[in-house]
């Protein structure tokens, strides 16, 4: 692994669980990792109940905008978390591939996001422990 580890978080629209996870890598590993987010089919918008709910925990993902994936963004990549799409992400040897099972907040209020949100901060939090453990000690 490099020194400054490069992870992208992928779900279907980019709208909820890869913008979430992107933001709580940001938001608690700083620059220190390279991060990235992208869906296989992105929606038009984040999910407002996303926003909301990263809000309430003192994150603003307001501005961000669901990204098309690409295989650039995967060969760029040290880990590739993905979230629900499936078999459309690319594989590339020598790459680390995660896949978390997480809720879709689609259609949902922030109330049932809330518990999606905190499930995502812990898969964050033991990923820095794995690819940047200086950042946890």
């Amino acid at each position: 692994m490099p020194d400054k580890p490069s992870v992208l978080f992928v779900c279907v629209h980019n709208a909820g669980r890869s913008q979430m996870a992107a933001a709580w890598l940001t938001h608690l590993a700083g620059d220190r990792v390279e991060v990235r987010s992208a869906g296989s089919a992105p929606a038009d918008q984040v999910n407002p109940a996303a926003v909301e709910a990263m809000r309430e925990a003192g994150i603003d993902i307001s501005a961000e905008i669901p990204k098309v994936l690409t295989v650039d963004a995967v060969k760029e990549s040290d880990v590739c978390v993905t979230m629900g799409c499936g078999d459309t992400c690319p594989v590339f040897p020598g790459k680390r591939y995660l896949d978390w099972a997480l809720d879709d907040p689609a259609g949902r209020g922030v109330a049932a996001v809330r518990p999606i949100r905190d499930e995502i901060r812990k898969r964050v939090e033991d990923l820095i422990a794995e690819i940047a453990p200086e950042l946890t000690a």
